[in-house]
């Protein structure tokens, strides 16, 4: 079963800055962009990059993820000698049951599986960044420069770097300093949480950091630092495409627009697809009455109102007279008669009834901030919803 190189793709973060969009879903499992999830494209890239073994390390909340991903099937990923593998944390005989306490632990947690597969090398990856990548060629500079651990990197503007893992590069062009969110930054090169891991080394670096009692079993915290402190050398892969972390309601509603921009990231290029598992619905229906504009509109959608700058995923219908602009409406939403969606984000199975506005006021207020409904949720008649509220599970909006 040897390979060359696996990937392992943490995907078990609770998400908690995604709020009521998270609450009974992991991170990864979000709808994006109408018609994909967000682990749609770490999976993409490794198919595409010709990575046919991926472990995707779960555990907050799992069920729907664990079945999303299932086999791998829609990604190409289903076969005898590699596919796609869920790997939840466990409780071998003698030990309690311990949840992942770290990016690093996670991987300690499953290096028997990784054993068994004995790569010369191992990818980290994170399920919850929207970005196209070519694994092949970073791991082609890792192997070029007999790195210990290649990390990609990605410039940011210096106003924003303090809020990131940033690299320092010395004059041999190696990482040289490794600064955790530093309040006066050295450089503008941001860690995009993507490495590769020469796994012998990555291995004893795991086991060392597990006997370290004051370590956070982290890799930007523990692990990287202490490669730099014991003298590997360690490469930093430029990548210079759209990369964004959707961790934020902001970044998630960011990322959608996104989509609507040419010159962004390009989800159309039939030599790099991004692969989902999708249900078969028949095709979008815009009635007599409908103005779309700007706007991705999935299948299965029934539009006989107005839609502009907006993302609309499967089975979303915007009835006679309703007005959605500048929003993202997740699986199954409605807005009824009357209704008027704004800067927001409607989780899945979300009711919008008759009159209501969510994320703008009859009055022409200009607050500012993207209204999050999350699923299942009911807005009842006439409601508002200002800009910026946050509305959970389990609730019929009346405010």
């Amino acid at each position: 079963m040897k390979k060359e190189c696996i990937a392992m793709l943490l995907a078990g973060g609770q998400g908690s800055r995604l709020y009521a969009l998270t609450a009974n879903m992991a991170k990864p499992g979000i709808p994006f962009g109408g018609k994909y999830r967000i682990i749609d494209f770490p999976l993409s890239n490794c198919a595409n990059s010709g990575i046919d073994t991926v472990g995707v390390l779960t555990q907050y909340r799992p069920m729907s993820l664990n079945a999303y991903v299932g086999t791998g099937r829609p990604w190409d990923l289903e076969m005898e000698d590699g596919g796609v593998f869920i790997l939840p944390p466990y409780m071998t005989e003698g030990e309690k049951g311990n949840w992942f306490s770290g990016t690093a632990n996670a991987i300690y947690q499953n290096m028997d599986f990784i054993d068994i597969r004995d790569p010369e090398y191992v990818l980290i990856l994170s399920g919850d960044h929207i970005y196209k990548m070519d694994y092949s060629k970073m791991l082609q500079e890792h192997k070029e420069h007999e790195a210990a651990c290649t990390i990609a990197v990605i410039q940011v503007s210096m106003l924003e770097a303090s809020r990131f893992g940033i690299m320092n590069i010395g004059p041999d062009g190696y990482i040289s300093e490794f600064e955790e969110k530093p309040p006066q930054p050295k450089s503008d090169m941001a860690s995009m949480g993507i490495y590769i891991f020469d796994w012998k080394i990555l291995r004893q670096a795991l086991i060392d950091d597990e006997n370290d009692p004051d370590s956070h079993r982290d890799f930007g915290k523990d692990i990287i630092p202490k490669l730099l402190a014991s003298g590997e050398k360690l490469w930093p892969y430029r990548f210079d495409g759209y990369w964004r972390d959707v961790g934020t309601i902001t970044s998630l509603w960011d990322a959608n627009m996104d989509l609507l921009s040419p010159g962004t990231l390009d989800i159309y290029d039939p030599s790099w697809p991004i692969l989902s598992r999708n249900p078969i619905r028949p095709p979008h229906v815009a009635g007599p009455e409908a103005d779309i504009r700007h706007s991705i509109v999935t299948e299965g959608c029934v539009v006989e109102g107005t839609v502009f700058n907006s993302v609309l995923s499967s089975q979303v219908r915007i009835e006679p007279g309703a007005r959605v602009e500048y929003s993202v409406l997740m699986p199954g939403a409605v807005v009824e008669r009357g209704a008027e969606v704004r800067f927001a984000i409607l989780g899945e199975n979300v009711r919008v009834c008759a009159g209501a506005h969510v994320g703008t006021a009859p009055d022409g207020s200009d607050r500012w901030g993207v209204a999050t409904c999350g699923p299942d949720i009911t807005i009842g008649p006439g409601a508002l919803v200002v800009p910026g509220a946050m509305l959970y599970d389990d609730l019929v909006a009346t405010i």
